[in-house]
């Protein structure tokens, strides 16, 4: 027959056991609920941005990029070759705002690669620079940094860009990630 002592120390030691069981799963409910907590999140402002940009690039008709000198050639049965896109924000007005509905216009750079099927992205027809969104109306407005005869490309990226923007589209493209995230989508598109 077991004594009330060993039966005592048999029950405390079963309830440690119990609070390190317990403990330890807290923990790790603690852990799972704070890795899906950005994900759950919703994007801040900048990624939105950077979503709604890609999109509008993506869905326009590459004429409606205001490129000269694209000529992508239709697929065999008719349908339009995906243009694939990557951006940069370099920022947006009005500044203090902190809702997409808000944004006005943004300021950024776009690099957009036409998927033609079977077409390697090293010879893809690409449409790349500056750009200026008008997210006022919808859809919105695409407006690039294009050299003139009269005005060199620097100069016109000056005369379109606040001060603030321009130093920055005249010396940063896409960043790494996002490029790497053209890329594959581009490869995806064009079959490679």
């Amino acid at each position: 027959m077991v004594s009330r002592e060993s039966f005592a120390g048999w029950y405390r030691h079963r309830l440690v056991w119990v609070a390190v069981i317990l403990l330890a799963v807290s923990a790790g409910a603690v852990v799972l609920v704070n890795r899906a907590g950005p994900e759950t999140k919703p994007a801040d402002l900048q990624t939105q941005i950077m979503a709604r940009m890609r999109t509008v690039l993506e869905q326009a008709d590459p004429g409606q990029h205001n490129h000269a000198g694209h000529n992508a050639q239709q697929v065999a049965a008719g349908e339009k070759p995906a243009v694939i896109c990557g951006v940069r924000v370099y920022g947006y007005e009005p500044t203090e705002v902190t809702a997409l509905a808000d944004v006005r216009t943004v300021y950024g750079f776009h690099l957009c690669g036409v998927a033609e099927r079977g077409r390697p992205w090293d010879v893809a027809v690409k449409l790349a620079g500056p750009v200026i969104m008008d997210m006022s109306k919808e859809p919105p407005g695409i407006q690039v940094v294009e050299a003139t005869a009269e005005v060199m490309f620097t100069d016109r990226v000056k005369q379109m860009f606040p001060a603030k923007y321009a130093e920055l589209a005249l010396k940063e493209a896409l960043a790494e990630s996002e490029m790497a995230d053209q890329r594959r989508r581009y490869d995806a598109a064009a079959g490679m």
